[in-house]
């Protein structure tokens, strides 16, 4: 089934052509990655799509009845005081039936029949949104994305903005539009909410199409890989890799077809050459021709692949390095860290890192990898345990939120301030991170956040240091610019701590990962391994880790009484909450039985010879819908006794 198409569409902005033409279509099924590099208009379709904003030229059609979902990257605030898991429609209709519910009560007659109409009709409604169980749905959404104790009692405006983008994607899977529109929705995600989302994008019923700079999502999830490139889009079969892999051997047959006519073109000026010198005329200026056709061919197939300027070009040139590269040149013994009044963050951590190591700190959100690294970099001393850093070793730091003493510089004053660079060897520098021509005298108050990034990376290479601490280095870099920066860091003759979430560029650069796990870190020798243990249920985080010393073993090398008993008690908790969402959708189905059950007496005593084939139609739609729920109640029912005699034993 086609959901929508887009047709012919262009999009303009400040006389820069965005969108040149493009046209696709979307059906039942696909699922569709977007990648290009910033600023190609990546997010514009997307919004094109969504009905945001209006092209230049063309047409987004949309088939009948179909349903956008649409995932803003950086998603509007919502609401003071509305809910965080249900929607403002679903908390209007519950309230309107609640208050339809009391009238009823009160009136009898022609008037609690109206009551009654609009009861059904509002119940029918909330029902189809979902709302019987939107909330035990939302929390499932929610937990997957890593928001497990997210209460319905919280104020959207009071969650972050990680959380708030989480809650917006939490309510469009439990809505299932009929098309998914989602601009990068792995930021803020860790690797097992990134998981638990690519295994919904796998199973969705309906169509996705998402942007991501994230190539083992894109691996995960793709069926299809859109190539947004010079206002233009390729399409290619196939996930991320495939796309690699087709765009390599397309690149080589472009090179071979450029090199082809190279040496045509230069054969035929030989000859034109030759017709000149001999005074042949006519034949000179035929061949005149054909040079001239053959030049402007090449030069349209050079720009074919040639890219949308703007790219990193550069690799790592550190000090030379002297020495043993086997030494150890940062150590780590016993680490531990907790906060006053706070469950303690992680214990026991201990490594050695080599002068040419790349060491990647991994691990869900929350379990102190951005806090170990602050650690390393002596921001927070307030920690147990021992951090030995070689003497003579110089230091690079860049975090998640690049900053700047001075944001009213340029990107060359920034740069030429910080070094002792000539001009020329300053602009030349700043155009192998992207910025050429005017862009060097943009303010750095104005630049994106791949633009920040670049530019602090550049500053930051220049002092070519010993260790680089990296946190989420690939963070708003799109695709070429990580894997250039990918080529520099595997080749740097450096060691690296870096922590990240990107599994490409962690598989390609890591020589050993630091695993978190259990609320402590080992080391591994790749992301695999440290998946495998993250994974086993016998090293599930504890409740309570006690403080650290010298012989304390590692977290999971044991198992008490206490251990043991924490996985049943979580279980017990989660029974009891499973148990109050049936009882609560039992009460709602007895509602709802009574109110069809009564619908329909009223409807069998209105038919007569003269009843319209509508009433007849409601009256069949109506039993379906009460045996169907009669069903599910007695269903229900049976669980809640059986669940009732099993704990009677315990009780």
């Amino acid at each position: 089934m086609q959901y929508l198409s887009v047709q012919n569409v262009s999009k303009s902005y400040h006389g820069h052509l965005l969108l040149n033409g493009i046209s696709f279509s979307i059906h039942s099924g696909d699922r569709i990655a977007l990648i290009g590099d910033n600023g190609t208009g990546k997010t514009t379709l997307l919004r094109m799509i969504a009905g945001h904003i209006r092209p230049d030229s063309g047409n987004v059609l949309l088939s009948r009845n179909t349903v956008i979902g649409y995932l803003a990257q950086n998603p509007e605030e919502q609401a003071a005081g509305e809910s965080s898991l249900k929607s403002a429609e679903l908390t209007a209709l519950e309230r309107e039936i609640a208050e339809i519910g009391e009238s009823m009560s009160l009136h009898s007659g022609k008037h609690s029949r109206e009551l009654l109409d609009r009861y059904a009709h509002l119940t029918a409604r909330f029902e189809a949104l979902g709302g019987y169980d939107y909330e035990h749905r939302m929390k499932e959404a929610l937990a997957g994305l890593g928001l497990p104790d997210i209460d319905e009692s919280r104020d959207f405006s009071t969650l972050s903005g990680g959380e708030r983008m989480r809650v917006d994607l939490a309510r469009l899977i439990v809505q299932r539009p009929d098309v998914l529109l989602l601009d990068e929705p792995t930021n803020h995600l860790d690797t097992a909410a990134m998981e638990w989302l690519s295994a919904f994008i796998k199973s969705y019923g309906g169509a996705v199409f998402l942007i991501s700079h994230d190539r083992y999502f894109i691996d995960q999830t793709a069926s299809t890989v859109f190539e947004l490139e010079s206002g233009v889009i390729r399409e290619y079969p196939g996930n991320y890799s495939a796309y690699h892999e087709q765009k390599a051997r397309l690149k080589a047959d472009h090179e071979r077809a450029v090199a082809g006519l190279e040496k045509e073109l230069e054969r035929q000026q030989k000859v034109t050459q030759t017709m000149l010198s001999h005074r042949k005329m006519s034949s000179y200026h035929a061949r005149e021709k054909v040079v001239d056709k053959l030049s402007d061919r090449l030069a349209e197939e050079k720009r074919r692949f040639s890219g949308g300027g703007g790219k990193m070009s550069f690799s790592l040139i550190p000090e030379v390095r002297t020495g043993d590269p086997d030494r150890i040149v940062l150590k780590a013994r016993s680490v531990a860290m907790a906060y006053d009044d706070a469950p303690e963050v992680f214990s026991d951590v201990s490594f050695d890192l080599k002068a040419n190591e790349k060491l990647f700190l991994v691990g869900p959100n929350g379990c102190g990898k951005t806090t170990l690294l602050n650690i390393f970099l002596g921001k927070i001393t307030d920690f147990s345990g021992d951090i030995l850093i070689s003497g003579s070793a110089e230091c690079g730091f860049m975090g998640q939120f690049v900053a700047f003493e001075n944001e009213s510089l340029t990107a060359y004053d920034e740069l030429y301030s910080r070094t002792d660079l000539s001009e020329r060897e300053t602009r030349s520098l700043l155009a192998r991170f992207g910025f050429r021509n005017v862009d060097v005298y943009k303010k750095i108050s104005v630049l994106s956040g791949g633009e920040r990034s670049r530019l602090f990376l550049c500053c930051l290479l220049t002092e070519k240091p010993d260790i680089l601490f990296l946190d989420e280095p690939t963070n708003h870099l799109d695709i070429d610019s990580r894997e250039i920066l990918e080529d520099a860091l595997r080749d740097y003759n450096g060691a690296i701590v870096a922590v990240s979430h990107d599994r490409y560029f962690i598989e390609k650069c890591a020589t050993r990962i630091l695993g978190f796990y259990a609320k402590t870190a080992s080391v591994f020798l790749n992301y695999s391994d440290y998946r495998k243990k993250a994974a086993d249920p016998s090293f599930s985080k504890p409740d309570k880790v006690t403080s650290p010393s010298p012989s304390t073993e590692k977290i999971g090398s044991g198992d008490t009484d206490e251990t043991q008993r924490r996985p049943r008690g979580k279980d017990r908790m989660k029974e009891r909450r499973e148990e109050a969402l049936r009882k609560e959708r039992l009460r709602a189905l007895e509602s709802e039985i009574e109110s069809l059950e009564i619908e329909q007496r009223d409807l069998e005593n209105s038919f007569s010879k003269n009843s319209s084939a509508e009433n007849y139609l409601i009256y069949a739609e109506n039993a379906e819908r009460l045996q169907d729920a009669c069903d599910e109640y007695f269903l229900l029912s049976s669980e809640i006794e059986s669940s009732e005699i099993e704990k009677a034993p315990e009780d």
